[in-house]
């Protein structure tokens, strides 16, 4: 059983007039047929409350005796046994009595939707669940009846009621809230105007937050990409350790103050192994951005802050949120850290936060890899070890010998000791080639000031010469192990980057995410090159072409051949991948290989979904043929039928016909052909529509030349026409215009009441123009509003012969064919509103000296 919808009146304070605007609610979808019962309405003795319950249908209250008195609740059994359409209860977070069939009203009307039922309710902001500690703060009460969140925000309509303070304050003084005894203290203590402020400024809040959702389900639902305001973009910089998780959720706190923001978490992966991050903090992470309504990128760059730089800018980031270093104080000696770095280089065009959080301070933990790839600093302090260092050593020595021992030094051997001490340093800064210098350099100075005969590179004992050998044995065997350490540790590090890359692009794979193009945006952040192109030919002698291609902030064109790129991988026989920026190691092309073959496979699956919507083409072609041929059998054989009688009655010789009867059977003729006449233009249009042969002229124009022309034929006094004079002109097709305007407009008489003409208005609205056709009749609700452009559809009792349902098709076809949309909405106080929007004319906006009330005005008959 399809669920019952959920509209929720939402006030700040009691007074602002929920149960006013449900019961004006109620009698307005009373008096367009609808089904409505009150299944629990509280009027508090308000005159005017009670004035708006007349008229309704109620269900009797359920009577429940609990210590000696007698309440009344609301009959959950009888309203599910009386069946409305639309139920109304008030005060959604009421408490019932004990011995009710639950324990909260909110869970009465999860019985009710559950049933199917509609149901429109009311609450007031200091009932949320959440809200209530700040509720509390703001007014010192603390609330007892609460609602949970998730079954308001489930709700399918919540419309704020909203009322100043000050208004408020005087319908208390007026005796419209509570009783005069009860004013006073209301004034002075709960109605006070700071906590109405207070109350105020929350509902507001929390009602934007909700209609922030629906701007995003509007867009997602019509596939919206185009941007309606400036976007923030936040990236959260994430080293996989435990402060990431804080870091993430204050940049969703951030993102949450304007619509539209986004939030993408960066992981950047050093290629020199000089990370510590844990697989599984990174995999919740992930989790918890993207639960977020955020994204997870993952990039491997030398130096963070240049690649976290690097890829804020490239997406056009606002802000960079970074946390507190986890370093020790004497371990700034290395450097001033990430933060200070990207917060230094980000330049006036990127905000930066750093974040505060528990582990401030508290060291990185695990010592950090180190690898071959040692950096510019550290080779500098290699090479000085290994060459300085020696000679000062030999310095200290000659000229302070005699304060370390009496007989003129420390003795050889522990001279010799110092000397490795030396290259073995120089080993572990800067690797073999400063260790090896540093060798060479040390049995140089030892032979030269330290062995007998001193000052010459001669040695008398072989005991010295054995020594020295030893020692430069030694230092070359330690600077090997070093440097054989270091390769191998780097080579961990890229494995251990290659395999979190290649995770990432399984994972992909596994959550069915098909587009090219984000997939080579994926390629070109995570190698940092300027563009990626996915290029293929169908065979060896064609000119290659491009499936797909990104390109970064730069403006670097993607290569249009293998030949042209940086670096190409080659997939299968007639693709390749092309990457332009920089070239690539060697080591790089295993993962790059494996992001090709990804992208081959995706472009595959694209080309499959593009064939199998083409199958659905083709079989929502055979059902419009069936469609079409039901049609035929009825709705044109009527009017056929119809000329043909009066045709024969008027051949016929057995009957005198009189001149008004001869006149009524040839208006049944000319009737007959008017409507054969506009059937099969219809059937014609959405031919036309379905082959793709709609090839519009555009030109622009007037609305007031077109739309006039569009009502001919449309009975006298049925339409009121106001079109101000101001518009801009519209750049449209004007025959296709104007039958889509006529069927819209035909459409809206069929079902406004006699005596309520269509009213068709227009107005400018920035690029746009939007034409609004608004009938009074019974509407249509929002699960249908889609499936009335549908070919062949008919909604509601839409009675036979009225046509086949082609009007709102073609009218939609012709309005996207010229650029434009054509929408339904409610009109305000019943019935259904047509919004067609077109394109304004470039450079052709509204006077600004034109009179805003120099409107047209008129019927058309």
């Amino acid at each position: 059983m399809k669920r019952g919808r959920l509209r929720i009146y939402l006030g700040a304070a009691p007074g602002v007039g929920k149960t006013y605007a449900m019961l004006s609610e109620g009698h307005r979808r009373a008096e367009r047929g609808t089904d409505l019962v009150v299944g629990f309405v509280e009027h508090h003795d308000r005159p005017r409350t009670q004035v708006m319950l007349r008229g309704l249908e109620e269900v009797p209250r359920r009577e429940i005796e609990y210590r000696g008195a007698l309440f009344t609740e609301m009959d959950v059994d009888a309203v599910l046994a009386r069946r409305p359409a639309v139920a109304l209860v008030d005060e959604l977070a009421h408490t019932n009595v004990p011995g009710s069939r639950n324990a909260k009203r909110w869970q009465d009307v999860e019985e009710l939707l559950r049933a199917g039922i509609d149901v429109v309710s009311n609450l007031n902001i200091q009932h949320l669940e959440s809200l209530g500690d700040v509720v509390e703060s703001i007014t010192g009460v603390r609330q007892r009846e609460t609602v949970p969140d998730e079954v308001v925000r489930r709700a399918d309509q919540i419309e704020l009621v909203d009322m100043s303070p000050q208004a408020l304050r005087r319908r208390m003084a007026h005796g419209n809230i509570y009783k005069p005894d009860k004013i006073d203290a209301a004034l002075s203590n709960y109605f006070r105007p700071g906590n109405l402020t207070a109350l105020r400024e929350l509902a507001l809040l929390w009602t934007a937050d909700r209609v922030d959702e629906y701007l995003q389900q509007y867009r997602s639902e019509h596939s919206i990409r185009s941007t309606w305001q400036a976007r923030e973009r936040i990236v959260v910089g994430v080293t996989g350790g435990p402060e990431g998780r804080t870091l993430i959720r204050r940049a969703a706190r951030i993102a949450a103050k304007g619509s539209g923001s986004e939030v993408l978490a960066v992981y950047v992966a050093r290629s020199d192994g000089l990370t510590s991050a844990s697989p599984k903090e990174l995999a919740v992470q992930r989790t918890l951005v993207e639960d977020l309504g955020g994204t997870f990128h993952h990039v491997i760059g030398e130096d963070i802050p240049s690649a976290l730089l690097d890829f804020a800018r490239g997406i056009n980031a606002t802000q960079i949120v970074l946390g507190s270093s986890r370093r020790k104080t004497w371990q700034y000696v290395f450097g001033p850290g990430v933060g200070a770095t990207v917060a230094r280089d980000s330049g006036p065009d990127l905000d930066v936060h750093i974040v505060t959080h528990d582990e401030v301070a508290k060291g990185r933990g695990l010592p950090v890899a180190r690898g071959a790839r040692l950096g510019r600093p550290r080779l500098i302090a290699g090479w000085l070890t290994g060459v300085a260092g020696p000679v000062l050593l030999t310095v200290l020595l000659t000229h302070a010998g005699g304060a370390l021992a009496t007989d003129g030094g420390p003795g050889f051997a522990n001279e010799v000791l110092l000397f490795l001490f030396l290259t073995v340093l120089a080993a572990l800064l800067g690797g073999l080639l400063p260790a090896l210098a540093s060798a060479a350099v040390g049995s140089l100075l030892l032979n030269y000031f330290f062995t007998p005969p001193t000052h010459t590179l001669t040695i008398a004992d072989p005991q010295n010469i054995l020594a020295i050998a030893v020692f430069v044995a030694v230092a070359v065997c330690v600077a090997s192990v070093v440097d054989l350490a270091a390769r191998r540790t780097h080579q961990a590090a890229r494995l251990r980057a290659e395999s979190e890359v290649l995770s990432f692009l399984a994972g992909s794979v596994l959550r069915g995410e098909t587009s090219l193009e984000a997939l080579l945006e994926r390629v070109r952040e995570t190698f940092s090159m300027d563009s990626v192109a996915l290029l293929e030919r169908e065979s060896d002698v064609a000119p290659w072409t491009c499936a797909g291609s990104v390109g970064g902030t730069g403006g670097a064109p993607p290569a249009e051949r293998p030949e042209d790129a940086d670096v190409d991988v080659p997939v299968g026989d007639h693709m390749a991948l092309a990457l332009t920026g920089r070239v690539l190691p060697a080591a790089d092309r295993r993962v790059l290989a494996a992001f090709a073959a990804q992208a081959a496979v995706v472009l595959d699956r694209q080309r499959l979904a593009l064939e199998a919507e083409r199958a659905r083409d083709l079989a929502e072609g055979n059902r419009i043929r069936t469609a079409l041929l039901a049609a035929v059998s009825h709705d044109l054989r009527t009017p056929l039928a119809g000329i043909k009688a009066a045709v024969s009655s008027l051949r016929s010789d057995d009957v005198a016909w009189s001149p008004e009867d001869e006149a009524e059977l040839l208006e049944g003729i000319e009737e007959g052909a008017d409507r054969l006449d506009h059937l099969v233009g219809n059937l014609l249009d959405i031919s036309r529509l379905q082959t793709g042969t709609v090839t519009p002229l555009i030109r622009e124009i007037d609305l007031d030349e077109v739309v006039p022309m569009a009502l001919v034929g449309v009975p006298e006094t049925g339409v009121s026409l106001e079109i101000p004079e101001e518009l801009p002109m519209v750049a449209v097709d004007p025959g296709l215009l104007e039958r889509s305007v006529a069927n819209i407009v035909e459409n809206a008489v069929k079902y406004s009441p006699d005596g309520r003409p269509v009213l068709v208005s227009a107005s400018a609205l920035g690029d746009r123009v939007e034409l609004r056709v608004a009938d009074r009749g019974p509407g249509v609700p929002d699960s249908a509003k889609d499936r009335i452009f549908e070919p062949f559809q008919r909604y509601g009792d839409a009675p036979r012969g009225a046509g086949v349902g082609l009007g709102l098709a073609v009218a939609r076809g012709f309005a996207e064919a010229m650029g434009g949309r054509l929408t339904a909405e409610d009109t305000p106080g019943g019935g259904l509103t047509m919004v067609l929007s077109l394109r304004a004319a470039a450079g052709r906006g509204p006077g600004a000296t034109q009179d805003r009330d120099d409107t047209k005005r008129q019927a058309v008959g």
